[in-house]
């Protein structure tokens, strides 16, 4: 039975689209309405928080770049039968691991927002960044589906 083609082809384009999605702006951030609002990133972000908590940023780093990377890299390996089916579970923990970024993304929105100095926009970077995790979501389930009906077969 051939492997499906669409979210082999969508898996590879995640590899592109992740690391655009961390440059991208995600919020733009001002302290008061009269003032201009400065552009964040994912990776502006973890510049930041760098500086000021070194362990954060490392959870953060690994949760919201390197695991969900990882994860694509494992995905396109096994669409192209360079990685045995049996990673798929290995593959899965890295997907629920990297679904931690968009807790912390929204646990930051709901902080600043709730603070009431500032004001939050939200930036088209967010919506990549969102794409790319529900695309991910749907490779994952996709692959799960074409593997249990090929060993349904």
């Amino acid at each position: 039975m051939p492997r499906p083609l669409l979210p082999a082809l969508l898996n590879l384009a995640l590899l592109l689209l992740y690391p655009l999605s961390w440059w991208a702006p995600m919020l733009r951030a001002g302290l008061l309405p009269l003032f201009s609002l400065n552009e964040i990133s994912v990776l502006t972000g973890l510049q930041s928080l760098w500086s000021t908590d070194i362990f954060l940023a490392l959870v953060v780093t690994v949760f919201a770049l390197f695991a969900p990377y990882l994860k694509t890299i494992g995905f396109a390996l096994l669409h192209f039968g360079l990685l045995k089916p049996a990673a798929l579970p290995a593959l899965h923990l890295l997907g629920k691991l990297a679904m931690a970024d968009i807790f912390l993304i929204a646990l930051y929105v709901t902080l600043a927002k709730g603070i009431g100095i500032g004001r939050i926009e939200v930036a088209w970077g967010l919506y990549l960044f969102t794409a790319c995790i529900l695309a991910s979501l749907w490779i994952n389930w996709q692959t799960g589906q074409s593997r249990r009906t090929i060993r349904d077969c």
